[in-house]
């Protein structure tokens, strides 16, 4: 039996629908939200990633701020800017496209974002709040994994979850979300002998590593949810992720396509993280009784 697939764009405009909403709501009070995007260098992968950001903001009711800076900028000049866009009240969320040029410090970067604006949820400071349960943005790919796990009905509390990456911007904090959620979770990564053991043994499998056919059909269990995080391109240019889709779709219950799983849930995430923000500011400035 084939797997149904899980459509990202199609839970993607559902949630955006109402994400429109709660933007609107706030314009009508004069806090529209607003994402400021940092593009550094001429990065051809970044430049889509970025364009598609923007367009989503502009498409469901959000303020988008698109600078782009040569290669060259140096990392003072940047941390400059992050600074000045940390003290605009009209901006709520900041996001630094990654990667970077090799002379700037992603984590210098990223820490410089004030925690109130770090909508891509990368701090230290919010890595600390979800190891912790506490508060704070949580990175937009996982919470865009776990949303696409949720609209398949099947609960999560006391499955067995397989994470494969250990990333500090998926494997890691999808990991502690599926803890949340009551999984019992196994975190692999690139130096674990006999991955297919543990995946075979899993409910949900998530594969993040960036590595084509990393998860191929006699290593899923049958009736099993995959969600599939990896970008890659195949020798003819055509997309795919870290799972042989054709092949382990005739095995599990649901599986996420490459393209149109995960990336269209991580930038609807971004935008829920922005709202949020924005909704925090405006309640901060509500008079207090």
């Amino acid at each position: 039996m084939t797997a149904q697939r899980i459509d990202g764009n199609a839970l993607s405009r559902q949630l955006r629908s109402a994400l429109a909403r709660r933007a609107a709501q706030l314009a009508a009070h004069g806090q529209q939200p607003a994402l400021a995007v940092i593009l550094v260098g001429e990065d051809p992968a970044s430049a889509v990633y970025v364009r598609n950001k923007v367009r989503a903001c502009q498409d469901n009711g959000l303020r988008s701020i698109l600078e782009k800076y040569d290669a060259s900028l140096g990392e003072a000049a940047l941390l400059e800017r992050i600074a000045a866009l940390n003290a605009d009240p009209g901006v709520h969320g900041i996001l630094v496209q990654m990667p970077l040029p090799g002379h700037i410090d992603p984590h210098r970067v990223i820490e410089a974002i004030a925690p109130a604006k770090d909508v891509d949820g990368y701090s230290a400071l919010c890595a600390g709040a979800l190891m912790t349960g506490l508060e704070g943005f949580r990175p937009c790919t996982p919470c865009g994994c776990m949303k696409l796990i949720e609209s398949t009905g099947q609960p999560l509390a006391g499955r067995h979850a397989v994470v494969i990456g250990r990333s500090n911007t998926v494997g890691k904090p999808l990991a502690l979300l599926l803890l949340q959620a009551n999984a019992t979770v196994t975190l692999t990564h690139s130096a674990t002998p006999d991955l297919g053991h543990h995946t075979r043994q899993a409910d949900v499998v998530v594969a993040a590593v960036g590595r084509a056919n990393t998860l191929t059909a006699d290593m899923v269990k049958p009736g099993a949810i995959v969600i599939d995080v990896g970008i890659n391109r195949r020798a003819d240019g055509r997309l795919c992720g870290d799972v042989d889709f054709d092949r382990v779709q005739e095995v599990v219950g649901w599986i996420t396509p490459v393209p149109g799983g995960v990336g269209p849930m991580t930038i609807t995430m971004l935008l829920e993280n922005t709202i949020q923000a924005a909704e925090r500011r405006a309640a901060a400035l509500l008079p207090s009784s």
